[in-house]
Order: C-alpha cells, then structure tokens, then sequence
C-alpha cells in the first residue's frame, strides 16, 4: 500500500473483492467500482472520514481518519470559524 496525494489515504486493490462498498459510503466520490476493482476516481477529494476503510471487508484501503479537512472542518463548525484550518495543501485552510 503507498499514500496518495496530500492525505493518507492508502488502497491496495490486490486485497479488493469488488464488494463496491467504499464507492457507497464515500460522501466525496473518491472511489468507484471500475473493471471488476475498485477505482481511485478522485483522491484529491478525500477528507479522510474513514468511511471506506470502515466499510472495506478485506483492509484493502487505510486512512487515518482525524487528521485532516474532516476534522478541520468539524472543528471549525464546532468553534463558529469561517475557515478550516488542517494546512493540507494549496487552497485549503
């Protein structure tokens, strides 16, 4: 498994048993069900909520989950700032 991008997010598709279930839950569309795998469609756009990992049956996907825009953006809406700050890359925060 390697990270991709500017988050943590790791997907190994060797371990995918194309059950689909991180292309469901993922509320930012980073995954879809490809050829018979799943497909990294848009992994720029991971929040690293955790979902797909949650949901993965085989550990094919890891992220930790809390340290980047989900929770900046939490926290930001918790403490009434306009603007995240997680710092994980040009544009955010």
């Amino acid at each position: 498994m390697t990270a991709t991008g500017n988050n943590t997010l790791e997907y190994d598709p060797a371990l995918c048993t194309r059950c689909g279930m991180c292309a469901v839950v993922c509320p930012h569309g980073v995954f879809e069900n490809g050829d018979g795998l799943a497909r990294l469609a848009d992994r720029g756009s991971c929040m690293e909520c955790g979902a797909c990992a949650k949901n993965c049956p085989e550990g094919a996907i890891r992220v930790d989950s809390g340290v980047g825009c989900a929770t900046a953006m939490i926290l930001a809406a918790l403490t009434g700032r306009k603007q995240p700050a997680c710092k994980c890359g040009p544009g955010c925060g």
